[in-house]
C-alpha cells in the first residue's frame, strides 16, 4: 500500500511541528519546509522514529519562484502530495497604534501570511489534480482567531488571516468537486515561540477567564485537528472552519 504524503511548512517548530508529528503518527510521510538551510537532527530523527519518511526543502513562502521548487521536491521524495499543511506564517512586527501602522510591516505580513500562501496552495492544488486521484487529498490551511475577532494593535496581522479565511472559502468551492478537502483551522491562544513574549499576559487573561477552557492551547491541539481532517473522514465537511480556542470566539454576553 502507498503511503500517503504531506507537505507542512512551517513545520520545524511550534504548529507545524505538532501537524508534522500528529501526520506522521496517522501514516503520513513528511516534507517539512521552513526557512533554515537545513534541519535540526532531533528533528528527522523525530519523525523517522514515528514511522515516516522525512524530507526537508528550505523555502521562504514569500518567494513565488521558489513554490514549483518545493512542489518537485515533494514530489521527488514521495511521488506525490496527498495533504498540505499552510501553517508558515508571522506575527506583527511591531504591536501598537493602528494609525501608526507602516506599509513596510503591513506588506511584510501579507506578503508571508497571505500571498505566499495564496499561491503554494494554488501550486499544490494544481500537482493534486495532475495526478491520479487515491487516497483522501487535503488542503488545510493554518489561520487564527484573529480572522474574525479584531486587534488594533495588530491589524495587518488580523487583515492577512481574515484573507486567508475567505481564500479558503473560493479553494473549497473550487476543489469540491474533484474530492480534496479545504479546511481552516483558526487556533486561539497557543503557547509557541511566537507567543513566548507574551506568556505572562496571557496568563492573568486566562486566569481571569478570558479563554472559557481555562488554559492554553498546546501546538499537539492543532496537530490532532490536522490529523483528523487530513485522514478523508470529514471530506463532506469541506469549506468548514474549526476554531480551536477553548471557546475563546463563542461570542458571549
Amino acid at each position: 500500500m502507498t503511503r500517503r504524503a504531506a507537505l507542512v511548512t512551517g513545520g520545524a517548530r511550534g504548529i507545524g511541528l505538532a501537524c508534522a508529528e500528529a501526520l506522521a503518527d496517522a501514516g503520513f510521510d513528511i516534507l517539512v519546509a521552513d526557512l533554515a538551510g537545513k534541519p535540526a537532527d532531533e528533528l528527522a530523527e523525530n519523525i523517522v522514529s514515528r514511522g515516516a519518511k522525512f524530507a526537508y526543502a528550505q523555502c521562504d513562502i514569500a518567494n513565488l519562484a521558489g513554490h514549483s521548487k518545493l512542489v518537485e521536491a515533494a514530489k521527488r521524495a514521495f511521488g506525490h502530495i496527498d495533504c498540505l499543511v499552510n501553517n508558515a506564517g508571522v506575527g506583527a512586527v511591531a504591536r501598537g497604534d493602528l494609525l501608526e501602522l507602516t506599509p513596510e510591516n503591513f506588506d511584510r505580513a501579507l506578503n508571508i501570511n497571505l500571498r505566499g500562501t495564496v499561491f503554494l496552495s494554488q501550486a499544490v492544488a494544481k500537482t493534486m489534480l495532475g495526478a491520479p486521484a487515491g487516497s483522501a487529498r487535503s488542503i488545510i490551511t493554518i489561520t487564527s482567531v484573529s480572522a474574525a475577532m479584531a486587534s488594533p494593535e495588530r491589524p495587518d496581522y488580523c487583515i492577512s488571516k481574515a484573507g486567508l479565511s475567505m481564500w479558503v472559502k473560493n479553494l473549497a468551492l473550487r476543489l469540491a468537486a474533484e474530492n480534496i478537502g479545504v479546511f481552516e483551522v483558526r487556533p486561539g491562544i497557543i503557547r509557541t515561540d511566537m507567543t513566548a513574549g507574551v506568556s505572562a499576559k496571557y496568563d492573568a487573561l486566562i486566569e481571569d477567564g478570558l479563554v472559557p477552557a481555562r488554559r492554553w492551547g498546546e501546538a499537539a491541539d492543532i496537530g490532532g485537528v490536522v490529523a483528523a481532517l487530513a485522514s478523508g473522514k470529514f471530506g463532506f465537511s469541506t469549506g468548514s472552519v474549526i476554531d480551536v480556542d477553548g471557546a475563546l470566539s463563542v461570542p458571549r454576553l
